[in-house]
């Protein structure tokens, strides 16, 4: 497929607003940044501190300009505050593949059901404007938080990949478990049982 990497495109519903991360939301995502660390425990590329923000930001921006990342920040419609981000990665269109993740939100979004808002409009997006075939999950296979919302909002888990990647300042190699959603599943079922805990 055709997709566009320099479109503005932008995703939402009554809760959420998803846009086109830029290089200004630094500001935007600051407070959660600068108060927040323990936001990033399970990720290699942290955004605690402002510094760290900058290089995060540079680092999917740079990833969207060479055509394999699409991220987005996300705006609480209902707080007035950005919450977080997320994005499209690994994205193997000739394959109708995409990884969803980097996803994370500041304490006060989560738990409100704004995550699956987003992940309901991102999916929506992947599959049926996108055409993909297949969306893919993966996290820390100790992140039992991540994981439950995956499970939650209807990912099958397909397995772990054992001493998978490096984890950020230690010796220590992480399992990562791999999740994901069909595009018959999506159809068949995980669209309407999700649009039902909206």
């Amino acid at each position: 497929m055709d997709f566009n990497f320099s479109e503005n495109i932008v995703l939402e519903d009554d809760l959420v607003l998803l846009r086109p991360l830029q290089k200004t939301d630094v500001e935007n995502l600051l407070e959660i940044s600068i108060n927040e660390p323990n936001t990033w425990e399970y990720s290699l590329i942290r955004a605690n501190g402002k510094e760290n923000l900058e290089n995060y930001i540079d680092i999917a921006l740079k990833a969207r300009e060479k055509k394999i990342e699409f991220p987005f920040i996300v705006f609480d419609k209902k707080s007035g505050k950005y919450a977080g981000s997320t994005r499209f990665y690994d994205m193997q269109l000739s394959f109708k593949t995409l990884q969803l993740g980097y996803t994370w939100y500041g304490l006060a979004f989560r738990g409100t059901g704004l995550n699956k808002h987003c992940k309901f409009l991102l999916l929506q997006y992947a599959f049926e404007t996108m055409g993909m075939e297949r969306v893919e999950f993966r996290a820390d296979n100790n992140n039992q938080r991540s994981i439950a919302a995956m499970k939650s909002i209807g990912c099958k888990v397909e397995g772990v990949l054992r001493n998978h990647m490096p984890t950020f300042g230690s010796e220590v190699r992480r399992d990562s478990i791999i999740l994901s959603i069909l595009r018959e599943e999506w159809f068949d079922e995980v669209k309407e049982n999700l649009r039902q805990k909206l």
